[in-house]
């Protein structure tokens, strides 16, 4: 991510979340927006919009080999989510396609939970990022609960938890949603530089991209305000300048 981020000079991760009338059409609209914007952004990632409609070892593989030979990372927002043999089979399986990380829900734990997706990425040399504060208006309702820490005695809040795991677990990125800049802000607080913050909901969710770098995100997703552009390639242009200037200026 460091390195491409540095070749593009761009923070920008495309997401892929194309939406069309049939699979060949998602298909071609896909690969059509990747070549049109793929100067300008960082890395891509595809979640359940391409995966279910095009089949992974199938179109989806189609959209990975060619991201591949673009020198782009690949991410697969799967959020995983469940017991430790599942969660193997998950991440071997997307890593075999292609795929370079994957987010992962750390509401299932360690041990027979997501302790077999970091030993796969491991030994595949992919990565893991965790969910610590999703984009959308619920998000609350789960990672803005207030836990009882066994471990200190106290009371706090479960996205800081989430945090403190990514640093205990070895993750190579957590996420937190662009939507909330101050939740952005006590994780970054956490994580104090090691661990990279991805941001979603730029853009169509009401996310600022100068606000977001400013609490502390290091990568943006952006999706609906690039696939859905008249001319994605001017979007994610625009978008890369608006990010790199807001890094200039009191970005972190």
């Amino acid at each position: 991510m460091e390195d491409s981020e540095r070749r593009r000079d761009s923070k920008i991760i495309l997401a892929l979340d194309v939406v069309a009338d049939s699979p060949e059409k998602m298909l071609s609209r896909s690969l059509s927006i990747l070549e049109q914007a793929h100067e300008y952004i960082c890395a891509v990632k595809i979640n359940h919009h391409l995966i279910l409609p095009l089949g992974l070892f199938n179109g989806v593989k189609r959209v990975l080999d060619r991201a591949k030979e673009l020198d782009l990372p690949t991410i697969v927002d799967c959020k995983a989510n469940d017991i430790g043999s599942t969660n193997r089979i998950i991440a071997k399986n997307y890593f075999e396609a292609g795929f370079n990380a994957l987010t992962a829900n750390p509401f299932v734990g360690w041990e027979d939970g997501l302790q077999p997706i970091f030993d796969v990425a491991d030994k595949m040399g992919c990565g893991v990022i965790l969910l610590a504060y999703m984009s959308h208006r619920a998000a609350w309702e789960g990672y803005g609960q207030n836990i009882y820490d066994p471990k200190s005695g106290r009371i706090k809040p479960q996205y800081i938890a989430f945090a403190e795991k990514a640093l205990s677990w070895g993750a190579d990125g957590v996420v937190v949603g662009a939507t909330y800049p101050e939740k952005i802000r006590e994780i970054h607080n956490v994580l104090a530089g090691v661990i990279p913050i991805y941001s979603p909901g730029i853009g169509a969710q009401g996310g600022d991209i100068a606000e977001a770098i400013s609490a502390g995100s290091r990568y943006l997703i952006v999706g609906r305000s690039i696939v859905e552009a008249e001319n994605p390639a001017e979007a994610a242009k625009r978008i890369r300048e608006l990010a790199n200037e807001s890094s200039r200026y009191g970005g972190k």
